[in-house]
């Protein structure tokens, strides 16, 4: 498991880590969201982008990987980044986040858990808001439902 901390400029102590993420609203307006499998916590879908892959295509492989669905990339929601926050993991990898967040259509596969994660599922906002979800995800979750099509940088 990771912890976050906060700090003037902790970043500089870490790597610079690239990050996509996912809202897929269903046809309700209901947001996926999924339990991950090392904090036991909500979050919306996505990960590391990996070398060799554009940012729509780690965002496309991250959701399938841990929801089973097919997605289209739609539009850009947000970029998120801190200096003054680190992501450090046991084995002693620390990371500085960008984390860009997509607006993405399901087109196909179907809903399911993965090794990554222990249930995927749609929420409404009110739902979602309830849940245990780290800070970042809650930001994400409430950026993914007022989104209105023009995207910006937190």
């Amino acid at each position: 498991m990771a912890k976050m901390i906060k700090g003037e400029r902790v970043g500089k102590a870490g790597k610079l880590g690239v990050g996509c993420s996912a809202a897929v609203l269903d046809e309700e307006g209901r947001m996926l969201l999924v339990r991950r499998v090392d904090n036991g916590r909500f979050a919306v879908p996505g990960g590391y982008m990996e070398a060799g892959e554009s940012v729509s295509e780690a965002c496309v492989r991250e959701v399938k990987e841990e929801t089973g669905l097919d997605v289209e990339v739609q539009s850009l929601i947000a970029i998120y980044s801190s200096p003054d926050r680190l992501l450090i993991y046991e084995d002693g990898n620390q990371w500085q986040l960008v984390i860009l967040h997509f607006y993405v259509e399901a087109i196909g596969g179907f809903l399911q858990a993965s090794d990554e994660t222990t249930e995927a599922r749609f929420f409404t906002r009110e739902e979602a808001l309830l849940l245990d979800l780290g800070e970042w995800d809650r930001r994400r979750v409430l950026d993914g439902f007022h989104f209105v099509g023009d995207p910006f940088i937190r």
